[in-house]
């Protein structure tokens, strides 16, 4: 059995490190294949998305996504990087590759903050004019592709990016609204602690979370979520992490 997970995580890290290599190549100095997935012939060779188990969410979001992270799936994060950071370090502590493209504002060090593995993460933070090439690119190769709000594609672009997202089995976090979302995590409040009497300084941050559904649910539940969320403990892993997943563009 150990030769089998050696195999997948193998294969993982070497999708990441191509689809990253294409989306250095996105100002066209390589051309990306976009023909889409039902008409190319060619299948992922990961396990089919129905066959793998979603990513692990924090347990303080786990009522919110009892479900987890669904791969196939868009989850749009509202109002909060530091929320959208917990799940991808969860996921990434769970042997996910993560990238995040268009959200110059997410930097590398607020992301060891929140806890996310930097050699399993990268950033895109300025896509260029082939944004939806250079999502197209990574969907097919990294587990988990956060579109930050510097991304603003054509309806149409959209709509076959959410279909290559179900094809390929990929999980996609976007910052803003988008059609054909799974679910929508909101923040509409929040409160700050630590503070003494007149001194000392904010250590704590409570986000009040809802969820809203595709299907428009009307009573929306929600729950007090503290930050920081708690860094997931990551275990060993079969084989060392795959160098060079880094900033690109």
């Amino acid at each position: 059995m150990g030769g089998v997970t050696t195999v997948v995580v193998d294969n993982r890290a070497a999708r990441a490190r191509a689809a990253l290599a294409l989306a250095e190549a996105r100002t066209g100095a390589r051309r990306v294949d976009l023909t889409p997935p039902e008409q190319s012939g060619v299948r992922a060779v990961s396990l089919l998305t129905q066959e793998r188990p979603p990513m692990p969410v924090p347990p303080s979001l786990a009522a919110l996504l009892p479900e987890g992270l669904r791969r196939g799936a868009v989850t749009a994060v509202l109002g909060s990087s530091a929320l959208l950071l917990g799940l991808v370090a969860h996921a990434c502590a769970d042997g996910a590759w993560a990238v995040a493209v268009g959200h110059p504002s997410l930097g590398v060090l607020a992301a060891a903050r929140g806890g996310v593995p930097l050699e399993r993460f990268a950033l895109v933070p300025r896509p260029g004019p082939q944004t939806a090439t250079v999502l197209a690119a990574l969907v097919d190769g990294v587990g988990l592709v956060i579109v930050g709000p510097q991304v603003v594609l054509p309806a149409a672009d959209v709509r076959r990016l959410v279909a290559r997202v179900r094809e390929r089995g990929a999980a996609l976090l976007t910052t803003t609204t988008w059609p054909g979302s799974q679910a929508v995590l909101e923040v509409t409040g929040t409160r700050w602690s630590g503070l003494g009497a007149g001194d000392g300084r904010l250590r704590h941050a409570e986000l009040h979370v809802i969820r809203r559904d595709r299907v428009q649910v009307l009573a929306p539940h929600g729950l007090d979520v503290r930050l920081p969320i708690p860094a997931p403990q990551i275990g060993p892993r079969p084989v060392a992490p795959a160098p060079g997943l880094q900033l690109v563009g």
